[in-house]
């Protein structure tokens, strides 16, 4: 390979970087993909504190299957929803399917039993006299509950960034269920395999550049939060 072809490439690969519908993916995959976190962290974080909290017979079998939970196949979860959502399914009538929304539901089942599991085991790992000296203070339910969140902020954090992190890289479910639609449902991840079976690979490989630096970006960002508190 030449230097002069290697100089045509770079300059395709910048102008993929720049041109085109990018801006447009790159805030649909950061919408979706936040969206899907945030709705996640509202479920997994109370539930997962409920489970790391609480002794009944067959909490085991729970986590377990929360645990199962955590390695999911995004294939089989879009294909769970796409049936789900498609117009002869029980929920057909939404209109969901081939839509954002679509997407927001096959990833918030993708990426709750992450966060689930992994703040289970993140106040699991908190000394059990924390919670009692708590209750002993007078703190109410949810004082204590706020204060074990404190205690365990580093590995919730970074249970959030797993979280965020199992559906910003997330294609399967996502073409199931959102159909790759060109100024719709078109996201880095789908747009990239779209491309790459056009034998587009110049444009593909300048898209997983913006994703990854997407993906740089939030979890740089959660990083700095996870850091930034007071040190022991």
């Amino acid at each position: 390979m030449t230097t002069g072809s290697l100089v045509d490439q770079a300059q395709q690969l910048l102008q993929s970087l720049v041109g085109g519908d990018l801006v447009e993916i790159t805030l649909l995959s950061l919408a979706v993909s936040g969206l899907a976190t945030a709705l996640s962290l509202l479920i997994g974080l109370p539930i997962g504190t409920w489970l790391a909290l609480s002794r009944f017979r067959s909490r085991g079998l729970v986590i377990s299957v929360v645990n199962t939970g955590m390695a999911l196949p995004p294939v089989v979860v879009g294909l769970f929803v796409a049936f789900t959502l498609w117009r002869s399914g029980p929920l057909g009538d939404l209109g969901l399917i081939y839509t954002p929304s679509a997407m927001v539901i096959a990833e918030v089942i993708i990426a709750t039993p992450v966060i689930l599991g992994l703040t289970v085991a993140a106040l699991g790992q908190l000394d059990p006299r924390l919670r009692l000296q708590l209750m002993g203070l007078g703190a109410s339910r949810w004082q204590t509950v706020w204060w074990l969140w404190r205690e365990a902020r580093l590995p919730l954090l970074a249970a959030l960034m797993a979280g965020f992190g199992s559906v910003i890289s997330e294609v399967g479910a996502a073409m199931m269920v959102g159909g790759n639609i060109l100024h719709q449902t078109r996201v880095l991840t789908t747009a990239i395999v779209l491309d790459v079976s056009r034998g587009e690979f110049i444009k593909a490989v300048a898209l997983g550049i913006v994703l990854l630096a997407l993906a740089f970006l939030v979890n740089g960002v959660l990083t700095w939060a996870q850091q930034r508190g007071p040190q022991r």
